[in-house]
């Protein structure tokens, strides 16, 4: 099986941090005001085929038994591929061999001081090398242009099968439009409240200023939740990388770690907003409305001096980035300062969304008994 040599261009990654959660926002809430009717779609279609295709997923999704043919090529596959991993290993085996008998060889030349009969024995030390080296490397080759072959097959089969797709779909809704009895419809899903989240009274309160910080970290939020999804494709790349492909990356996991901390620095003051931060509610649980936005109020000192400390704090961090061009040290080497600007940029909304809850809570002991 040919290796994967693909390293994600670092303009590619952060492009992709923007520009995916733009698209895919796009077309849920596209999707939002036309809803599915539960039909097989073009577009989700292809979606299987492009990532789930080997093992004929996108038939599966058509009700379409002619899937099951991709199950048994894709394991020929992963069965030849298997195969040249065993077998490598003979063949750099005897590679070596090969190699320190052709320098025992050297050493014997009667040129360099040795003597004909040591000579004539390391000579024919190298010949029988060679020939070990020809079988393990002809077992080799063999394996590999097996793996080619079936990995062609593979690949017609999607081919053929992106080309018939559409047509596919059409048949398969006309066929699901005379029998409506095998739509299946999804569930209405009700608002499930979370226990011990959502006590907040402050979010009842609504004010021109606060609502502006709510909108703005709100937006933020839904747009590094995209980020998620991200994660899915990337992670799916490297399982068949390493385990298809024989060829694991670095900068998968690098990347997707880096990915996750930015988010959770730029989504912290969106859970605040929602009142979904941890919290020991033991107590808290039991006060009035009131009593909860004092409590609040008093608390907010401890919250400002610690949101305030990681603003300062974070800006010189990312400063400090910017003007070395701080990097990774791995083979990747991506820039390290766009993560780090995270600290301050989500510790400033943070702020942000304290004053708001800040302003409400003083509202709601303000208000009359």
């Amino acid at each position: 099986m040919p290796s994967l040599n693909f390293i994600l261009p670092h303009w590619l990654y952060w492009s992709g941090l923007l520009l995916f959660p733009l698209v895919a926002g796009f077309y849920a809430a596209r999707q939002l005001r036309n809803p599915p009717d539960g039909r097989p779609t073009l577009g989700i279609a292809y979606f299987f085929l492009a990532l789930a295709g080997y093992l004929g997923i996108h038939r599966f999704y058509l009700r379409s038994a002619w899937g099951i043919v991709f199950i048994p090529v894709f394991l020929g596959v992963v069965y030849c591929n298997s195969q040249v991993h065993e077998v490598r290993d003979d063949t750099s085996r005897t590679f070596a061999a090969l190699e320190a008998a052709q320098n025992d060889l050297k050493q014997a030349e009667p040129s360099a001081g040795g003597d004909a009969a040591a000579y004539e024995k390391a000579k024919a030390d190298v010949q029988a090398k060679q020939r070990e080296y020809d079988v393990a490397k002809a077992v080799t080759d063999h394996w590999v242009l097996m793996t080619q072959w079936v990995a062609g097959a593979l690949a017609v089969l999607l081919i053929v099968d992106a080309a018939l797709l559409p047509g596919l779909i059409r048949r398969r809704r006309a066929v699901e439009l005379a029998t409506p009895e095998t739509l299946h419809r999804l569930p209405e899903v009700e608002d499930i409240h979370e226990g011990g989240v959502g006590q907040d009274p402050s979010m009842e309160v609504r004010t021109p200023f606060t609502n502006w910080i709510d909108a703005l970290n709100r937006k933020i939020g839904e747009f590094v939740a995209w980020w998620a999804v991200i994660a899915v494709f990337v992670y799916y790349y490297e399982v068949m990388a390493r385990y298809v492909f024989n060829s694991p990356t670095n900068w998968v996991h690098e990347s997707m770690f880096l990915m996750f901390g930015m988010q959770y620095m730029l989504s912290g003051a969106f859970a605040y907003r929602e009142d979904q931060h941890v919290r020991v509610d033991v107590v808290y649980a039991s006060f009035s409305r009131r009593g909860k936005a004092v409590a609040d109020v008093i608390t907010s000192v401890f919250f400002f001096i610690f949101i305030l400390t990681m603003l300062w704090t974070g800006a010189r961090f990312a400063m400090d980035a910017i003007q070395v061009g701080e990097h990774s040290f791995t083979e990747w080497g991506v820039q390290y300062w766009p993560v780090k600007l995270t600290i301050p940029i989500g510790a400033f909304l943070m702020a942000l969304q304290g004053l708001s809850k800040l302003i409400k809570d003083i509202m709601i002991i303000r208000e009359r008994a």
